[in-house]
Order: structure tokens, then sequence, then C-alpha cells
């Protein structure tokens, strides 16, 4: 399976090739679970796709690579800008071994993870919150907050309208007239 997924990967998915469609698609039929209306740039680079969710409304920028030895989720309405990269393993240099160790990485809806900027295994951004250019974070990102840095560290509140959305993200009309 890896090897086939590979093999996909290197033509039609971290490839030049322009459109979202096609990404979308051999990432759902390699398992991955995708939302709807998912924008998905060229070059993208995921390790496994049957350990990767990503919800509606998303965008994943051009060579972003999603390291995901463990489960990875990117909510409703999230941006990865080009050039993130999302880590999910590491390894225990206590042992003689260095033991891999994985840890899911968890981006809650609404957060922006900006162009450069890299998160570390078992980062959980919490909705709304952004990670800045270049940016390393580690830990649990506030909701609402944004992070610069390395380490990244907390800049100021994301501004929010009186019902809870983002003003950067105007809600979705549930129906049109």
């Amino acid at each position: 399976m890896e090897v086939l997924w590979i093999l996909c990967q290197t033509m039609l998915v971290d490839c030049w090739l322009p459109g979202s469609r096609h990404r979308c698609w051999l990432l759902r039929l390699f398992g991955a679970r995708i939302g709807q209306r998912v924008i998905m740039k060229p070059r993208v680079r995921i390790k496994f796709p049957w350990k990767l969710e990503i919800g509606d409304h998303a965008w994943i920028g051009e060579e972003v690579w999603i390291d995901n030895l463990a489960e990875v989720s990117i909510g409703p309405h999230s941006v990865i800008s080009q050039d993130a990269y999302i880590c999910t393993g590491s390894h225990d240099w206590t042992t003689e071994a260095f033991d891999l160790i994985t840890k899911p990485v968890a981006i809650a809806d609404q957060c922006w993870v900006a162009a450069f900027a890299r998160l570390s295994p078992g980062v959980q951004m919490q909705q709304g919150s952004v990670l800045a250019l270049g940016s390393v974070a580690s830990g649990v990102l506030e909701a609402w907050t944004i992070y610069r840095g390395n380490p990244a560290a907390p800049l100021r509140h994301r501004p929010t309208d009186p019902c809870g959305h983002s003003s950067w993200f105007p809600p979705v009309p549930m129906h049109r007239p």
C-alpha cells in the first residue's frame, strides 16, 4: 500500500499539475477523509493519507509537507500556507535505539498556519488560532490567538464578531434564496 501511494503521490499529488479535484480524489481513494470544496495546491506531500482528515473549505498551499506518522486533522475553513511543515514524529534521544515517538496534530476550524511555519508533534491549534510566518509551534495554541516566533509565543488576540465568528471568515449562509 505504501509503495503504491508513493508512486501515485509522485505522479499526481506532489507534481506541478494545477487543480485540486484529482488530488482530493486520490487522497480519498487511499483513505483520507477530505471534506467538500477543499483546495489543495500543487507539490503537496503527504506521508500516509489514511492518517489524514481535512474539513470542508480548507486550503492546503503549495509545497506543504504533512509528515503524518500519526493522525493529522485540519478543521473546516482552515488554511495551511505554502511551505508549511506538519510533523508528527520524533525520536527518543534518551534510548540507545533512538526509538520513534509519534503524536497526533490537531488543527481546529478557522485556523491559519502561515507560510514556512512548523508544527511539532502533538501540537493542538484551538479554534481560530494563527501561527505566523516562519514560526515554530509546540504544545497548545489557544483559541483566537496569534502566535509568532521560535518558539512561538502569543502576540495578541484575533478579533471575532459578537456571534463568535472570526472577522476574517464571514459566516457561510445556510441556504441560498
